[in-house]
């Protein structure tokens, strides 16, 4: 299949390799550029909550990286769960993949609760982590480490849908997805952009497709990438040779 990755260009190349290993072409055109925001994070906390790879990507150069690598970190998923481990953190505890397996987990292994948790995010965030988490009278701060921020709609991906030369789009944020919508229509090309097989990571991530007119959208049964590449695989059998 020839396959579109619309993520942010390093998690991209990641995917695109997964993908010509499985036989598939890619067409990495990145709709999200991931930039470092300063934050300060010289309080004393009892643990580091990650719900993207990014934001590990983004402490690796902060001063304080030192100091909170030597801490407990909570990961949504393998993906973060590996993107801390590459910053230098060791005692990792890594969830099911989404928040509320994320929120479980904290509540079942209640962490230092003499000091708030740091909770390292991304400017867009889904679900109420911070408010899920009061519940169960575990104090949260939110510190904003990354934002996506949104890139023109690349003359190379606009060629390609318009001649046809895609089998599926892989969203892997709503975000993402939302600048994809936005992109389509922008350059006159919403039929074809949305016409087209797309991937979804979850629900939410498939809204704005759905809404925009999508309706050949198929949802991860697990939110991660090997559920979505199940999926693309699956979807190869019945895609006629180029």
């Amino acid at each position: 299949m020839r396959i579109v990755l619309t993520r942010p260009h390093k998690d991209s190349e990641r995917t695109a390799a997964l993908l010509r290993a499985h036989g598939h072409d890619v067409l990495i055109a990145p709709l999200l550029r991931i930039e470092t925001l300063p934050v300060k994070l010289d309080q004393c906390y009892g643990a580091v909550i990650v719900t993207s790879a990014n934001a590990a990507a983004a402490l690796a150069d902060h001063p304080a990286c030192a100091t909170l690598t030597a801490l407990p970190v909570f990961a949504v998923g393998q993906r973060s769960g590996a993107a801390v481990r590459a910053a230098g953190f060791s005692d990792i505890h890594v969830a099911g993949g989404d928040i509320d397996d994320l929120t479980r987990l904290i509540a079942e292994q209640r962490p230092d609760e003499k000091a708030p948790l740091l909770y390292l995010a991304g400017e867009d965030r889904s679900g109420d982590l911070v408010g899920d988490l009061a519940v169960h009278g575990i104090a949260v701060e939110l510190a904003v480490i990354y934002r996506a921020v949104p890139q023109p709609f690349p003359a190379e991906l606009t060629a390609a849908l318009t001649s046809g030369a895609v089998d599926a789009v892989m969203h892997f944020s709503r975000r993402s997805a939302a600048q994809y919508v936005t992109g389509a229509q922008a350059a006159g090309i919403a039929e074809p952009a949305l016409g087209l097989r797309h991937v979804c990571l979850s629900a939410q991530i498939a809204e704005p497709l759905r809404d925009a007119g999508g309706r050949r959208i198929d949802v991860a049964k697990r939110p991660d990438e090997s559920a979505m590449m199940a999926i693309i695989d699956q979807l190869a059998t019945s895609v006629p040779p180029a």
